[in-house]
């Protein structure tokens, strides 16, 4: 009886298994800064305009304006809102991102595949581009390529003159990939980005795609007078668009239909 038992308690020890080890520990997450933001100050903008694209330059704002039979490019006042010169688009072009280089401005279009180029000075159509994505959302551009958003979680570094993209960014937070990225502007090195149907505010690095800061304006309607999504046709609807003076480091802010741009204090 006593040999039977040593040789069971024996067995059950098992001395040919692995000790076990102890599970690696998750990897670290790197959660965005909390970028707060502060109203410097408020101008007119016109609030029949659904702001797709928005750029400074030289002392005055530059839009894309969307929608079928409405889209134009512009040269507006910043105190006043006026606008001062525009170039409507054909009404089977859907108005998107744009941005200035080389005396030049760069304007996405929505579902077409086809961007357009116009002289600074003039706003007269001088060129066409095309771009590979099936949508055209945002854009900026880094002094030499141009930068680009189709709604996803993609930017595109497109160079102007052969077309072809020489850099692809997956734009991601702490949760994963960062969908819907939207009206885009480089400010010292980063892409500040809206996020549509947010009212967030993505800083994102030009070297890894991660989101390394994020604005919440979502009180800026209240602390504006700009009314809520309402779902009608020409109201106030979602964020979008932003501009930056590098000369005197001022950030502007507007959105689709809004009757305010606003100059915002973020991080800069």
């Amino acid at each position: 009886m006593l040999i039977t038992a040593l040789a069971a308690c024996k067995d059950s020890e098992s001395p040919d298994e692995p000790a076990a080890t102890p599970t690696d520990a998750p990897a670290a997450v790197d959660v965005p800064a909390i970028m707060s933001y502060d109203i410097v100050t408020q101008y007119p903008h016109d609030p029949a305009a659904f702001t797709e694209g928005l750029e400074f330059k030289d002392g005055y704002l530059y839009e894309s304006i969307g929608q079928y039979g409405l889209s134009d490019i512009r040269k507006t006042e910043l105190t006043t809102g006026k606008v001062l010169k525009s170039t409507k688009m054909d009404a089977k072009y859907f108005g998107e991102g744009m941005t200035i280089l080389n005396g030049r401005i760069y304007q996405l279009t929505y579902k077409e595949g086809k961007g357009f180029v116009y002289d600074l000075a003039t706003l007269k159509q001088v060129a066409t581009f095309s771009f590979h994505t099936p949508e055209g959302w945002g854009m900026t551009n880094n002094g030499t390529h141009l930068i680009f958003s189709d709604g996803s979680n993609m930017i595109y570094f497109q160079d102007p003159a052969t077309g072809q993209v020489v850099k692809q960014l997956s734009v991601t937070d702490e949760r994963g990939p960062a969908y819907q990225i939207n009206e885009l502007e480089l400010i010292k090195g980063y892409i500040y980005a809206n996020q549509w149907q947010t009212d967030r505010i993505l800083k994102i690095d030009t070297s890894t795609g991660k989101v390394v800061a994020r604005a919440d304006l979502s009180d800026l309607r209240q602390r504006t007078g700009i009314p809520p999504i309402s779902g009608y046709e020409g109201a106030p609807d979602v964020l979008n668009g932003i501009a930056y003076d590098a000369a005197t480091n001022r950030i502007f802010i507007t959105g689709k239909n809004w009757p305010k741009l606003m100059e915002v204090k973020l991080d800069n």
